[in-house]
């Protein structure tokens, strides 16, 4: 029997680094909804009090961006104003220039549209993105990210709504599964680190977060006796947030993806429009995956797409089933047939211009079935299905 454990984590809203993705998408959310054409790429630091945002925007409207700020750090729940991180006290500093028109060269107008085909945008970048998929779960993902995604949204939930009002708001967990065969069979560790207020005991955080928060969720139906409990491990977590660690934006791009079970290409989601493939073609190569599999032609699937700057077509598309499909090359074809893979194409086919991306900041970009959204849906596989088998 093949036995191994694997890992993944995730963190709340309140880690500093989601603080990062979730203002740098709320200010393109906000910019979206009015010029769905603009060009956004906003990064995001924090650091105790301080607030730096900066990056390149090209659009007809421009919002108030402090205020976006200042609403969303008060959003997650940094509110008390003798914290040396809140949202009455942040010093925001703005640093914001336009898109550089060499690179809109290449995105306003494709080489192909410059060589005579038809007019569309090219890509804003060179680079790769991957998507995967697997039989895990019923949502088609690694089982340890999409557990420890619902451990940390428990705890954000838990503190909101009063269940632990002693919780502050930054906060991780680690969930790791035992698998025998590629299947998960139980849940080996959880581990958990939550911020709290300073008179709580250590013995009441633990139990409150083991009976409120890990066995209300999906884990109670895979923990055993020999599950392993790492409940703030350190005995203390009272400082926490942009006053512990420096907080940047695109740092958490495995909570953000697939928890490490698979690769990611060499760029971060939060902050991007979508004319970024970054984000776009990673939305795109994931909705990919998610159909090979629910068509039943294999079990795991891993999907590369790669890109040139200001070209439209993929200079490649590459497949990896981990053996569970023998013939990845059809899948290949497969996907080419099915899939239009062009920036253009992938905005459409996924409706990206839109405001859709501060949901998405934290518990993950994938996955989700919390929101409805269209890189999750599966209404290509039956297609996929009979192609495959007609090149069989």
């Amino acid at each position: 029997m093949n036995r191994y454990l694997f890992s993944s984590e995730s963190v709340t809203e309140g880690h500093p680094d989601k603080i990062c993705d979730i203002i740098s998408d709320s200010i393109l959310d906000a910019i979206i909804a009015r010029d769905r054409n603009a060009r956004v790429a906003c990064e995001v630091m924090v650091k105790n009090r301080h607030v730096i945002i900066s990056g390149e925007i090209s659009s007809s409207y421009i919002p108030n961006i402090k205020d976006i700020t200042r609403n969303v750090i008060r959003d997650i729940g940094y509110n008390d104003k003798s914290s040396v991180f809140s949202s009455e006290n942040a010093d925001i500093r703005i640093y914001v220039s336009n898109q550089s028109p060499d690179i809109a060269l290449g995105v306003d107008l494709s080489y192909e549209s410059k060589n005579g085909s038809e007019k569309e945008i090219g890509a804003g970048d060179q680079g790769m993105v991957f998507g995967y998929a697997c039989s895990d779960t019923p949502e088609l993902m690694p089982l340890p990210i999409q557990l420890s995604h619902e451990i940390c949204r428990r705890l954000s939930y838990a503190r909101k709504r009063g269940e632990i009002p002693y919780l502050k708001p930054d906060g991780k967990s680690q969930v790791t599964v035992e698998y025998e065969n590629d299947l998960p069979s139980r849940v080996a560790a959880v581990v958990v680190s939550a911020q709290h207020e300073e008179t709580i005991e250590l013995e009441r955080l633990r139990k409150d977060i083991k009976d409120k928060i890990i066995m209300r969720s999906s884990l109670r139906d895979l923990v055993d006796a020999e599950t392993k409990y790492f409940i703030n491990p350190t005995g203390r977590f009272v400082v926490g947030g942009p006053q512990s660690d420096t907080g940047l934006s695109g740092r958490k791009i495995i909570v953000d993806t697939y928890g490490g079970a698979a690769r990611h290409g060499g760029g971060s989601f939060s902050g991007k429009d979508p004319t970024k493939v970054d984000r776009s073609a990673s939305y795109m190569a994931r909705y990919v995956a998610k159909n090979v599999v629910a068509s039943g032609v294999a079990k795991k699937c891993e999907v590369q797409i790669s890109y040139a700057i200001g070209v439209a077509n993929p200079i490649s598309v590459y497949v990896k089933t981990d053996r569970t499909s023998q013939e990845d090359s059809l899948i290949v074809e497969c996907i080419n047939e099915v899939f239009d893979l062009r920036p253009e194409a992938i905005l459409n086919c996924l409706n990206l211009r839109r405001p859709i991306y501060k949901q998405l900041a934290s518990y993950g970009h994938i996955g989700r079935t919390d929101i409805d959204l269209s890189w999750e849906k599966t209404d290509r596989a039956e297609k996929i299905k009979t192609l495959f088998e007609s090149k069989q």
